[in-house]
């Protein structure tokens, strides 16, 4: 890879289409993303939905990528994979989700525009999120936020276990 090279973290989520498959499959589609190379990625969790709607439980994952694309290709790049899983973005929030990759960490960026905010909000209240980024980055600082080692997870809401 040519470029300036961006560590960025990625989180993974699914619960519709064999929720595991759909994760380990956008895994591989990420290793495969132009300008990247995987780094690093997390075992699964199962965790109950979050936000109040009613939904099977989802399968989530993290992986850590080093990238020279742009944030904005970046995200390009993970929406293009969400789309090949048949995602389908309709504006409902927390709702289900066959495939749903979300850009958490760019690299020190702080980015606040529409449609991308960087680091994803909401990371620091997620222990979907957190719990799979600190096992593949636990020395991870977030700008904004700092240490993720700091960050208190609470592993009841919503319900959360590794399982594989």
């Amino acid at each position: 890879m040519d470029g300036n090279i961006v560590s960025a973290f990625i989180g993974i989520g699914s619960n519709l289409g064999y929720p595991s498959r759909q994760v380990e499959a956008a895994i591989d589609r990420l290793s495969e993303l132009r300008g990247s190379r995987l780094l690093a990625r997390s075992s699964l969790y199962r965790s109950t939905p979050f936000g109040g709607v009613e939904q099977p439980d989802f399968i989530n994952a993290a992986v850590h990528l080093e990238t020279t694309l742009s944030p904005h290709d970046l995200l390009d790049g993970l929406q293009h994979v969400e789309r090949a899983h048949g995602r389908e973005r309709d504006g409902q929030r927390w709702g289900p989700r066959v495939l749903d990759l979300d850009l958490l960490v760019y690299g020190d960026s702080r980015i606040s525009e529409p449609g991308l905010e960087v680091p994803h909000p909401g990371i620091a209240e997620r222990n979907f999120v957190l719990l799979p980024l600190s096992e593949i980055a636990p020395d991870l600082d977030i700008p904004g936020l700092g240490p993720l080692s700091s960050i208190e997870v609470n592993y009841r809401e919503p319900q959360i276990e590794r399982i594989a």
